[in-house]
């Protein structure tokens, strides 16, 4: 088959997978199958082949992915059902104190609290987040949000065990160690560096409060003051506020119009709205120095399973990079085993902490939340499986090689279009990767630089497709135009500072 048909029908099965998505809001798994149906039986690939390949991928990925997604949501869900967000928000303000607070939660989003759920993570945090905006001054409301949407969606396809990062590692058969370490290499000074241009932009006029934040968090920025009298502030809201505020339950109930739907698609057009609950009671408890040291060695307790998980893992990776060949070390260093070992013991400190029964609740809700990141992940792999199979990674080859110039700029304009036009991070950063797997050799590059470059690409344009958006529009208390400043404009930011970091890192490996 020439080249020109191969090419055609690859771009029309990726824009009508975009279409039915974003146009006809059709359910991104039912969407990425017809796609991949269409692209199969319109090149090579054939009536014969089509659907064993889309099988092959869909179990691949599993293979790869399977058990780790399932094992990193199920330990999140019991974090959250223990309260260690709150407790942890709670020890930052203590730690690092107001002004540092958008650098240390955003680093802590992005890295360690990837095992969590997106969405539930941003429930759970927001409120908390929002709260201590009113401590930092007059532009706590831009800082606290863009830090929760950096560090949100670059741990995401950074950091594992981030669904994306697990996903892109799947498809470049990038070592999870290896591309745990290098992405801890690249997403901490990308977040770092986002944060202080974004503050910069804010202190510089880009912000304007009455056109970018809701009208309710522009009063409470008037009743607390300069002086930061957050108390003050918290309360009243809390007086109007009709969501009591725990760890079990969402802090805030978010009703939307043509935005996304209940099994997560994300769909463009929406408008959220939330009835929020400031944790007043959490900022008097900040206050209080020796209640917030007692808390300290229940959180270090609540995350220990999954900081030696990590650990694990990352040995490994260090035993490979020294050449050190052990099977005791290979066997305890495997995902696997290492995310296994660090749920066992988050079922175990969360059965100390909180009984049986809430433990066995909060698992049911990680295998509900768990079920629909599988399938959507391993039908993102159907579609790669597809692609490659179509003849475009031949095609591609004979375009681009190692001599090509900035392969990992291609990279990440492949992933940051694809995302500009699904509106999804993950979906688009699991495609630019199928596309790009069978190029890796000709790139002449290390794989897990291709996944970075993807997972970097991916996070360009994060705009009103995605649910992370509305909520945080909601949630923070901005407008659709502050939103577009703190998560649009944020987190794009965060992806070309991160490209442009890749690249001396990328020297290391030459």
């Amino acid at each position: 088959m020439s080249d020109v048909p191969v090419l055609v029908n690859t771009a029309v099965a990726i824009v009508a997978t975009v279409v039915l998505i974003v146009r006809f809001r059709v359910n991104p798994v039912i969407s990425l199958v017809l796609g991949s149906l269409y692209l199969g039986l319109t090149t090579k690939l054939g009536l014969d082949k089509t659907v064993q390949t889309i099988t092959k991928g869909f179990g691949d990925i599993m293979a790869e992915v399977g058990l780790l997604i399932a094992f990193g949501v199920l330990m999140g869900a019991i974090l959250q059902e223990m309260g260690t967000i709150e407790q942890l928000v709670h020890r930052l303000i203590g730690l690092f104190g107001p002004k540092r607070l958008p650098y240390s939660l955003s680093l802590t989003i992005g890295t360690l609290l990837q095992s969590i759920y997106l969405d539930v993570l941003l429930v759970i945090s927001a409120p908390l987040a929002r709260s201590a905006s009113r401590r930092i001054g007059p532009l706590g409301t831009p800082r606290m949000a863009v830090a929760m949407a950096i560090g949100l969606e670059c741990g995401i396809v950074l950091v594992v065990p981030g669904v994306g990062a697990l996903a892109l590692a799947a498809l470049l058969h990038v070592p999870l160690g290896t591309m745990l370490l290098w992405g801890l290499v690249l997403i901490i000074p990308t977040i770092l560096i986002s944060v202080a241009l974004m503050t910069f932009l804010f202190r510089k006029g880009l912000w304007n409060v009455a056109t970018d934040e809701a009208a309710q968090t522009h009063t409470a920025h008037i009743e607390a003051g300069d002086a930061g009298t957050s108390v003050e502030a918290a309360s009243s809201e809390q007086r109007h506020s009709s969501v009591p505020h725990t760890s079990e339950h969402s802090a805030a109930t978010t009703s939307t119009t043509n935005g996304p739907d209940a099994n997560g698609a994300d769909t463009p057009g929406a408008t959220a709205t939330a009835t929020l609950d400031t944790p007043a009671d959490g900022d008097r408890q900040n206050t209080d120095p020796s209640q917030s040291a007692s808390e300290a060695p229940h959180l270090l307790l609540s995350f220990a399973p999954l900081l030696l998980a990590l650990l694990m893992i990352a040995t490994g990776a260090i035993a490979d990079a020294a050449d050190l060949h052990n099977r005791v070390l290979a066997f305890l260093a495997d995902p696997v085993v290492a995310l296994l070992v660090g749920l066992v013991g988050t079922v175990v400190v969360g059965r100390i902490r909180m009984g049986r029964k809430r433990v066995e609740d909060a698992i049911a809700r990680g295998f509900k939340d768990s079920g629909q990141i599988l399938i959507l992940t391993a039908v993102g792999g159907s579609l790669a499986a597809v692609v490659a199979a179509g003849g475009l990674g031949d095609i591609l080859r004979g375009y681009f090689g190692a001599e090509s110039f900035a392969p990992l700029l291609l990279v990440w304009a492949i992933a940051a279009v694809l995302h500009i036009a699904v509106g999804s991070v993950t979906i688009s950063a699991i495609t630019a990767a199928g596309i790009l797997a069978p190029l890796a050799p000709s790139l002449g590059i290390d794989p897990v630089l291709i996944a970075l470059a993807a997972g970097t690409g991916s996070l360009f344009a994060v705009h009103v497709t995605s649910n992370t958006f509305w909520l945080l529009q909601s949630l923070m208390g901005q407008t659709t135009r502050g939103t577009l400043k703190t998560c649009t404009m944020g987190v794009s930011l965060a992806s070309v500072v991160a490209i442009i970091l890749l690249q001396p890192i990328s020297l290391l490996f030459f």
